[in-house]
């Protein structure tokens, strides 16, 4: 009966994580919308992303940036291989490394995968003011980072 109680505390409306959770599902829902005749899915956004940002970065690295585990990088990046989106060889300076290179496939579709980008922000930010939007991707900022400090 106890349990019953602390589950009927909860409340989703007011949950930081259950809000966060919902609102990531829909933007991705709504990107993924933008991207497919791309020929990219959302799982792959964000590695195009650092990549577009800086061609060549390491498993590692990429690792480092995108808080992912090690085993979705990995199938991810096979994936984007397979579809002609990157090329992998071998770190200069270290043989166990690989670095991650963009084909032309990925560079071409560059600049269209940014405005599918700024056009969901658009749209799923339309409701608030540009104060308002200033102050939600700084308070998302600093959530973020607190929760990096685990």
């Amino acid at each position: 009966m106890q349990v019953l109680i602390h589950a009927m505390a909860f409340e989703k409306e007011t949950s930081a994580g259950y809000l966060a959770n919902h609102m990531a599902r829909l933007f991705a829902k709504g990107l993924q919308q933008r991207i497919a005749p791309l020929g990219i899915v959302t799982g792959q956004f964000p590695i195009l992303l650092e990549l577009w940002e800086k061609d060549g970065t390491t498993q590692s690295e990429l690792l480092a940036k995108l808080d992912i585990e090690q085993a979705t990088l990995a199938n991810t990046l096979t994936r984007m291989e397979r579809n002609g989106l990157i090329r992998r060889t071998r770190h200069p300076a270290d043989a166990r490394s690989q670095q991650i290179w963009l084909t032309s496939k990925a560079k071409d579709i560059s600049n269209d995968a940014y405005q599918a980008a700024q056009d969901q922000n658009a749209q799923a930010l339309s409701g608030l003011s540009q104060k308002e939007r200033a102050e939600f991707l700084d308070y998302m900022s600093r959530v973020i980072g607190a929760m990096r400090q685990d």
